[in-house]
């Protein structure tokens, strides 16, 4: 028999789970979080300012770097480090296609040409033996994302880099708590680019940061995020008096308000409290799915530490009567929320026309590109909603099995 005719009708499933729509992401603020806002605009200084200072500070020291450069997105924190590297027209830079377009965007900002190499289809990260083959004499970097919040495998592409004298810039946007060997991603490369968007592990609504080790490199990230001036606002009109300033470089408005950071020096202390309620959630959806013609996320390796950022599950679909779409469709009615993490950028229609990739190109990001569905993943989440969404997923699951 075809799929067509094996194929059940549209889900209806009766009484939804949940009586109210469980979002997607939702950020979990507490009063701290919110009374700091409200003394910061009582305060006057609402732009960067002290605040952002004391955030640089605290981020740093639990990273392990020496700088960290607060930005007003993750996707400013990568843009500017290309520019850091010294990425020009005619470089290419090597990334994967499973992630979100920030990553490869941020290389034509730069004027350079993003190349991609496949994942590794079990951990879903980057492949560094994919990266080795599409190295050439033009390539001038690696982006490697962290997926998820598992780690990638820096020790194998940290050794390319050296091997062919390139820069390293993590995409550490869904990986604040991953580390590796007890070492904090966004230490491995020549620097990395934190996310702290609304449905992050760690939220200031937007904002973002980069880690780095060089003080060349911190100074222009610096200067660059604030329209290549010398000196920030801070130092300009700081009670040591104003200051005068030069334009060094035509640079960008992308510099961090204090009333994103007055959120993250109160989040920051609560990640590994957020990250142990994420963990026992992902613990209870892996035992409550093991039967299921699901895929479950890859076993972490004892070296390492997920950062637990979403729960993104594959679909088993020769085990199921419909696409992956249909199943995130029967979830809302459900009225759980589901997110897709990701469509491979080689199959979106910028990047297929522009350099001409074709879906057969990268087969494992094109494959998990059909099966992905993240599950709402957050320490906001009550033990009943988290019972909610399992119970939806095994109704929905269980319906459209084969």
């Amino acid at each position: 028999m075809t799929q067509l005719q094996t194929q059940k009708p549209a889900f209806e499933g009766g009484t939804p789970v949940r009586d109210q729509f469980l979002i997607f992401g939702q950020p979990h603020l507490e009063e701290a979080e919110i009374d700091e806002v409200i003394g910061t605009l009582r305060s006057g200084w609402l732009s960067t300012g002290p605040k952002v200072s004391l955030f640089e500070d605290h981020f740093s020291n639990y990273i392990g770097t020496q700088h960290a450069l607060a930005l007003n997105s993750c996707t400013a924190a990568l843009h500017l480090s290309m520019l850091a590297a010294g990425v020009q027209p005619g470089d290419e830079v090597i990334t994967t296609p499973l992630t979100f377009a920030a990553t490869a965007n941020v290389i034509v900002h730069a004027g350079a040409k993003p190349v991609f190499a496949d994942i590794d289809p079990v951990t879903l990260n980057i492949d560094p033996k994919e990266i080795e083959k599409k190295i050439t004499p033009k390539t001038k970097a690696i982006i490697p994302v962290h997926l998820n919040g598992f780690p990638c495998d820096m020790e194998q592409i940290m050794a390319l880099a050296r091997k062919y004298h390139l820069h390293v810039i993590e995409d550490a946007a869904h990986a604040i708590e991953a580390t590796i060997g007890g070492k904090h991603v966004g230490q491995f490369g020549d620097c990395g680019a934190f996310s702290f968007y609304v449905t992050k592990n760690l939220v200031t609504g937007e904002g973002g940061m980069v880690t780095t080790n060089n003080s060349e490199w911190a100074e222009k990230i610096q200067m660059y995020g604030l329209h290549g001036l010398n000196k920030g606002a801070w130092k300009r009109y700081s009670d040591e008096g104003f200051k005068h300033y030069q334009v060094i470089y035509p640079g960008y408005k992308y510099n961090m308000m204090d009333i994103q950071a007055a959120m993250g020096i109160h989040q920051l202390p609560r990640l590994e409290k957020y990250l142990n309620k994420r963990e026992s959630i992902w613990k209870r959806y892996n035992e409550a799915f093991v039967d299921l013609p699901v895929i479950l996320p890859a076993e972490t390796p004892k070296n390492m530490r997920h950062a637990r950022h979403l729960y993104a599950i594959r679909l088993d679909l020769d085990g199921l009567t419909v696409s992956r779409d249909q199943i995130m469709e029967a979830l809302f009615k459900e009225n759980i929320g589901t997110g897709i993490h990701y469509i491979s950028l080689h199959l979106h229609q910028y990047y297929k026309e522009t350099f001409n990739y074709q879906a057969a190109d990268f087969p494992h990001a094109a494959k998990v590109s059909h099966q992905t569905i993240s599950l709402p993943l957050s320490p906001h989440l009550t033990d009943q909603e988290a019972q909610d969404v399992i119970d939806a997923f095994r109704k929905v699951i269980l319906y459209y099995k084969r």
